[in-house]
């Protein structure tokens, strides 16, 4: 088991997560609070994960200046069960990016298995929090160097070179996160 607090630098929020075995895969939970500009907000989220880091399914619950909302999703062969109906426009992604945590940028350092110099383009489920919406997007994964990986948005309207532990989570996401503590797996 691992704990961490990230502080998030932008989004002016701390978030207590955990990531503990949990069978042949591991399970991520989290606490996230916060303000960003002119709203408040709160997440709590769960994901499970195979023993090669691919998403299985994830349950999003958040309130946002008191309107709450869930975004429940469940792998079922290559397409996406969200909120309990199949949606086609997410057939054959395998990641998801949560708007308010660096954790969801482990799971694609993990499973891609990356060698230094070696890049990929891969599919997110993109949940933005703060504007209530779903919605699938590309991303880019560079491996820089041991611990460093070079992020983009496709097209590229932001990247960042994040640094991560020996687990591949996020220590230093510039502007955006950085980690405040963590707890020695056990």
């Amino acid at each position: 088991m691992k704990t961490i607090i990230w502080k998030g630098i932008l989004y002016n929020s701390l978030e207590y997560f955990t990531l503990m075995k949990s069978g042949d895969g591991f399970e991520a939970t989290s606490k996230i609070i916060g303000t960003y500009e002119d709203k408040m907000y709160a997440v709590d989220y769960g994901i499970l994960i195979d023993s090669d880091w691919k998403l299985l399914q994830f349950e999003v619950e958040y309130e946002v200046n008191n309107i709450r909302g869930k975004i429940a999703g469940e792998r079922v062969d290559m397409a996406w069960k969200l909120n309990g109906a199949i949606d086609p426009r997410y057939s054959g992604i395998g990641f998801i990016d949560i708007s308010l945590t660096p954790f969801t940028n482990t799971l694609p350092i993990r499973s891609l298995n990356l060698d230094v110099g070696q890049e990929r383009e891969i599919d997110v489920i993109y949940i933005d929090i703060l504007e209530r919406h779903i919605l699938p997007l590309k991303q880019r994964y560079r491996k820089e160097g041991d611990g460093r990986f070079r992020y983009q948005n496709v097209p590229n309207d932001f990247e960042a070179t994040i640094s991560v532990d020996e687990v591949g989570l996020v220590i230093f996401y510039p502007l955006l996160f950085e980690r405040q503590q963590s707890l020695p797996s056990s």
